[in-house]
């Protein structure tokens, strides 16, 4: 369930959904996904939202969607995957660059949970853990007590995320997995974060400490595409993009490094996922206060 920041549930891809409990919840759907999840039909459906002949889809998606499409720089798009990767208008996502503001780095559906000590935090009934995420012992063990911010982006989203802070990042590190869907309905039935492909780095931030970016990998999306490898970077900045399908982040803070807004915090113990916005506040840091 979803909440925007005004406390409002709201709902989203109703017939996205439905598809989706047919596919994890029957067997003749769990043995689709067998196929659906395999890296070549991945790669597959990525050339072909890459090619002349997906344009057709770009204006189903618009209508299907309501995609409110002012908010865009729009042009005549080559492919599906360059309309799904459009860039959107400066002052439809203003950056809020007050230093001890933590931002969401995307358009998505927000939760956040505090890393026990064991390294272990609960998404929709389902345990995780950050060493799982990140198939490092030693690194996960820094993030003791610390927080997990985990943002789900779905289909209509804007796809792009950009930098939390000031700061230096380390190369990107690439981890391969089987391509499965991040919407919750998947999570009944499978370790959706552990299973699918993923790439993370380390921020070293000027005002959050040093924070793990991860990017999840979906079904059908073609690739993770990060800008950068090793590079010094400014708040707001863009980072990179996803193509086409629905995505996730997660972010690692360390402990007494920042505070989640409340309504996020509360949101999340009360079961539901928090609307946020590419550049907008989800936290303040503990340093700047």
């Amino acid at each position: 369930m979803i909440k925007n920041r005004n406390g409002n549930i709201i709902v989203t891809n109703k017939q996205q959904n439905s598809v989706l409990e047919k596919l994890y919840d029957t067997f003749s759907g769990r043995m689709l996904l067998r196929l659906l999840t395999a890296p070549i039909i991945s790669k597959t459906a990525g050339k072909f939202m890459d090619s002349p002949f997906s344009v057709p889809l770009v204006k189903i998606f618009i209508e299907n969607h309501n995609i409110d499409t002012s908010q865009y720089v729009m042009k005549k798009f080559r492919s599906y995957n360059e309309f799904f990767t459009r860039r959107i208008k400066s002052e439809s996502r203003p950056i809020d660059y007050c230093a001890k503001h933590l931002i969401s780095p995307c358009d998505a559906k927000l939760s956040v949970y505090r890393i026990n000590h064991n390294s272990i935090f609960r998404i929709k009934n389902s345990l995780y853990r950050v060493s799982d995420l990140l198939d490092n012992d030693f690194m996960a063990r820094r993030y003791d007590g610390g927080y997990c911010f985990i943002y789900r982006l779905e289909v209509d989203d804007y796809h792009r995320y950009c930098y939390i802070d000031d700061g230096m990042k380390t190369v990107n590190t690439f981890i391969k997995g089987e391509l499965h869907t991040v919407n919750p309905i998947a999570l009944k039935r499978y370790n959706i974060y552990k299973r699918n492909c993923r790439e993370y780095t380390m921020l070293h931030t000027d005002n959050f400490g040093d924070v793990v970016h991860i990017e999840v990998g979906a079904m059908l999306v073609g690739k993770i595409c990060n800008h950068h490898g090793e590079y010094r970077f400014a708040k707001g900045e863009e980072k990179g993009m996803f193509q086409f399908g629905g995505s996730t982040i997660v972010q690692l803070f360390e402990k007494n490094k920042v505070r989640p807004d409340m309504d996020i915090i509360r949101n999340t113990r009360e079961g539901f996922e928090t609307v946020v916005r590419y550049g907008e506040k989800t936290g303040v840091s503990l340093s700047r206060i």
